[in-house]
């Protein structure tokens, strides 16, 4: 059986697949959020879309799977000026106003959750607990 870990991991790799593929898909609500200071707008919503697809991808690659945590971390960060602006600009996506602010801090539990799969020994709750029990078998033989 899969640990929760390992489930963890997949379910945001198929949330970050998914939502790179609604970048093609849905171009236009991207490109209604994206606030009037950043340049080239198509462009920008294509690429965060590919690099929501790789990462989400390469999540899932043993090998990988630690650089793909901290390149979901950035990505996170570097797309919440467009949270932060529809916030401000809450016309330009039908919600209630509690949903606009939910969404803000909603961005820092996804940046857990990568950062939960960055292997950071702290956050390494499984190793952890495999590494206590090594121990626990070491001392009583």
């Amino acid at each position: 059986m899969p640990s929760i870990k390992t489930v963890s991991k997949y379910l945001l790799a198929s949330f970050m697949v998914g939502a790179g593929v609604t970048h093609f898909a849905s171009p236009e609500f991207f490109l209604r959020i994206m606030p009037p200071y950043l340049p080239l707008h198509e462009e920008l919503v294509m690429i965060s879309g590919v690099c929501e697809i790789v990462l989400g991808v390469i999540l899932m690659v043993p090998t990988t799977s630690r650089l793909a945590a901290w390149g979901i971390i950035a990505l996170l960060i570097a797309v919440f000026p467009a949270n932060l602006h529809v916030y401000q600009n809450q016309n330009l996506m039908p919600a209630p106003a509690l949903v606009h602010l939910l969404r803000l801090p909603l961005q820092g539990v996804f940046i857990l959750w990568a950062f939960w799969h960055t292997g950071s020994r702290r956050t390494d709750l499984d190793n952890t607990h495999s590494k206590a029990e090594s121990e626990t078998a070491n001392r009583s033989s």
